[in-house]
């Protein structure tokens, strides 16, 4: 499939021919959620915990006698029936990753880009370089783009003036080709390549 260039000065740069294989998939909603889900696993931190019976501050000490009281047969206020007492089967420190296949993440990759090709959404530009790392200028050039929550993907290196002026700039990220993730893209609205990024990404995923 085709695709127009442009330049940051939304000028045309001629076009670029986009692999079938990468970009001109039909998205599946189902290889996306997996691959998502599977992403935001991974980086949950996991560091929920509550005390356990073994472990909250009491004595061990029969509360009172077993017999002859009327009441149930207790042994320590450290039970999860008296307040204070341990939590059963509370959350531990763990992780929530869970695995998933190489293949199966590329082909998640692959459905994200058709995805963007495919609503409209993407666009590719010449390349991410500016002389000067001001984000006062980055800032108008994006808003005459109409750019609202854009995500760049340049080739292996990002250019570093691009990089600091664009820290400051809500809505705008900017990753290497290398970094290029599924979440990342579906949560942007415009999905922004440079001609080293699709190159990239068409060798990444072959």
């Amino acid at each position: 499939m085709k695709a127009k260039v442009i330049k940051l000065d939304a000028q045309a740069a001629g076009g670029i021919e986009l692999s079938d294989d990468v970009f001109g998939l039909e998205p599946r909603a189902d290889i996306l959620h997996r691959v998502v889900r599977y992403q935001l696993a991974k980086r949950q931190a996991g560091t929920h915990k509550v005390k356990t019976r073994s472990e909250v501050s009491y004595s061990t000490k029969k509360i009172y006698r077993q017999k002859g009281t009327g009441g149930a047969r207790h042994g320590a206020r450290s039970a999860p029936i008296f307040r204070g007492g341990g939590v059963y089967k509370g959350p531990k420190v763990r992780s929530h990753a869970h695995d998933l296949t190489k293949k199966f993440r590329k082909l998640g990759l692959k459905h994200a880009l058709s995805a963007k090709a495919t609503a409209g959404e993407l666009v590719v530009i010449d390349n991410a370089e500016i002389t000067s790392a001001k984000t006062g200028e980055l800032a108008k050039t994006v808003a005459n783009l109409g750019w609202k929550k854009a995500l760049v993907i340049d080739g292996a290196e990002v250019n570093e003036n691009f990089l600091l002026a664009s820290r400051n700039i809500e809505g705008v990220n900017i990753l290497p080709s290398q970094g290029a993730n599924v979440y990342d893209i579906l949560k942007s609205t415009t999905l922004v390549l440079t001609k080293a990024g699709v190159e990239a990404l068409e060798a990444r995923l072959k």
